[in-house]
């Protein structure tokens, strides 16, 4: 497992790069926003730090493909395997429009269908975390200053603190009630919202964390740090890894309940 020790310092290498183009660009007065077709924001950061993070995948990993939210799939310069780079250049863009903190770059590495490595950048916080499979989860501001991160051990959901990121999607999908039965179970409850909630639960500050509509480039690099801190991941059918297009992320404890609940 030590072989993604250096896939992880590149990975702090990009998110190097990211956060010098997106803390540039956060809450400049000349930033340019657009909407996609799907109506949601694209900044002009969006868009820089997902080419910088290209470039370099290009020259340092030539034979690993790309996926971003911004510009799709690529092939590996050098030729296809199996190895695929996942980045969401700025989670929580609508954040970074209004000049709320909490945006992140998400940089994975996957293998096949599994995420082996995640980095979560959070440069308007000063937090990075970061995990790569084999190897435990991590918090602080740069690998130099980090210190491990665990889960919590909080068993029923009436001592839980959960989190969510909004109660729109969930009424959507017909899940309205069960979400509301959720809230009123636990001891608290809080919509953080985008990447934060998830990291909350790999450093045991909440317990558990769902959400019902999400893109690879949402989870890829969500997954190795929950599940490296101790903690479990799967979607809202209790399967493991990022391809269901949803998030229950959870201490492990309260998993099953949770599942049992919002099925």
């Amino acid at each position: 497992m030590a072989r993604y020790a250096d896939d992880l310092s590149l990975a702090h290498m990009l998110a190097d790069t990211a956060d010098s183009i997106s803390m540039a660009r956060f809450r400049a007065l000349d930033l340019h926003v657009e909407s996609k077709p799907d109506l949601t924001p694209v900044t002009d950061a969006d868009t820089a730090v997902e080419r910088a993070i290209r470039a370099t995948l290009a020259r340092t990993r030539p034979r690993d493909g790309v996926l971003g939210e911004e510009y799709g799939a690529s092939v590996a310069p050098a030729g296809g395997g199996s190895r695929q780079w996942v980045v969401d250049p700025i989670d929580g863009t609508k954040n970074f429009v209004r000049g709320v903190p909490i945006w992140a770059t998400l940089i994975s590495l996957m293998e096949g269908d599994t995420p082996v490595v995640g980095l979560v950048s959070a440069p308007a916080l000063g937090r990075r975390w970061w995990a790569a499979t084999g190897l435990g989860a991590y918090a602080g501001k740069h690998p130099a200053a980090a210190s491990p991160i665990r889960v919590s051990g909080v068993g029923r959901l009436a001592d839980a603190s959960f989190c969510y990121a909004s109660l729109n999607g969930w009424e959507e999908g017909g899940r309205l009630d069960a979400m509301l039965d959720i809230i009123r179970t636990v001891w608290r409850s809080r919509a953080y919202g985008d990447f934060y909630g998830y990291m909350l639960v790999a450093e045991g500050a909440v317990d558990a964390m769902a959400e019902p509509e999400l893109s690879l480039w949402d989870l890829a690099a969500l997954i190795p740090i929950v599940t490296e801190a101790g903690g479990t991941f799967t979607d809202l059918a209790g399967r493991p890894g990022p391809g269901g297009g949803s998030a229950v992320a959870s201490n492990g404890k309260l998993h099953q309940d949770l599942l049992d609940r919002l099925g």
